[in-house]
């Protein structure tokens, strides 16, 4: 059963953390007419940094600014390329049976090109507790990943993950917890006296948070979560829970992480500056995890708000996908 409250543990990370970058600045919030901090505006979390951290790393969250800048020549854009910026050959030969043909190039990314900084600091990843910077999977946890893994297939469109049929973002972009990928890693934050919206450009998701509310009853599942807010001092809290159970594994190409839907999220917006907003998460679930594990991500001011996403437009992907592996099963056929 989820707790339905921070662990003292997770509390006392948080709460250090947070007074520390506030302590190394005498900035005070923009306050809109209710005396609310205003985090209104358009935002990023794009960066090269990621969510657990390399085993090189061990257990050291910050980097030296040598060891940042080794980091950034060698995982910038093209990390993540299947090739380069270049235009396709239109006369190029298609791809023999069994060859990959590739994904988008590196016009289409935009992950970010320099790592995470947080007080100025360069992080080995987002997670900051537990200290080796990984994702604490129980055994029920892990176990959960493999039904998963062996469930996933192509019988049908509903065994397709949900971004591929464009109901929501990939990889947690909505979260909650809200995670960067390789594009789209664009926000906007619209505050009114009862609820904060915030508007995610990937898949043009949106998130409504109720204000000073209570939670649903568990059975009401809707995607993106159950999320209710309040104001502790300048920080906005959000906790949610009630996740919709298609959407507890996320996948994208910097993480992979299980939201069970009775997990509870907690999440603390925090304007440290002009251009920047200190987000901070905590997953709390008894079952798949050993402990609760929090992490923090640097929003900084976006120069453009959201792009409109457009996702099916002109997308053959599922159809061919589908056909494919109706391909792929007649030729098995066939060899048996």
């Amino acid at each position: 059963m989820v707790k339905k409250a921070i662990s003292a543990l997770a509390i006392i990370s948080i709460t250090a953390l947070t007074n520390l970058v506030s302590a190394q600045t005498n900035w005070e919030a923009p306050r809109l007419e209710n005396g609310r901090p205003d985090l209104q505006g358009a935002w990023t979390n794009g960066t090269i940094s990621t969510l657990e951290r390399s085993d090189r790393y061990g257990e050291k969250l910050v980097f030296t600014e040598e060891e940042a800048l080794e980091f950034e020549q060698s995982a910038g854009l093209n990390r993540y390329a299947a090739g380069d910026a270049r235009p396709s050959d239109p006369n190029r030969e298609a791809p023999t049976a069994g060859r990959d043909p590739g994904a988008y190039n590196a016009f289409w990314l935009e992950p970010g090109t320099r790592t995470m900084r947080i007080g100025g600091e360069g992080r080995t990843s987002f997670i900051v507790e537990p200290a080796d910077g990984k994702i604490p999977y129980s055994a029920a946890g892990l176990e959960a990943w493999e039904q998963y893994n062996s469930e996933a297939g192509s019988d049908g469109p509903e065994q397709r993950p949900l971004e591929e049929r464009c109901i929501v973002g990939y990889g947690s972009t909505g979260g909650p917890p809200m995670l960067p990928v390789v594009y789209g890693n664009y926000y906007q934050i619209v505050q009114t006296d009862d609820y904060v919206v915030i508007r995610i450009e990937m898949n043009n998701d949106a998130r409504i948070i109720r204000l000073d509310s209570e939670h649903h009853d568990p059975g009401l599942n809707p995607w993106l979560g159950d999320s209710v807010g309040f104001w502790d001092e300048n920080t906005l809290v959000v906790q949610t829970t009630n996740f919709h159970p298609q959407q507890s594994f996320r996948v994208a190409t910097q993480h992979r992480i299980y939201i069970p839907e009775d997990a509870l999220v907690t999440e603390r917006f925090t304007r440290t500056g002009p251009e920047e907003i200190l987000y901070e998460f905590t997953v709390d679930h008894d079952e798949a995890f050993t402990q609760a594990w929090t992490a923090q991500i640097a929003m900084r001011r976006a120069e453009q708000p959201p792009f409109e996403f457009g996702c099916h437009e002109g997308n053959y992907a599922l159809r061919g996908i589908l056909a494919g592996a109706r391909r792929e099963e007649v030729a098995a056929e066939l060899a048996n």
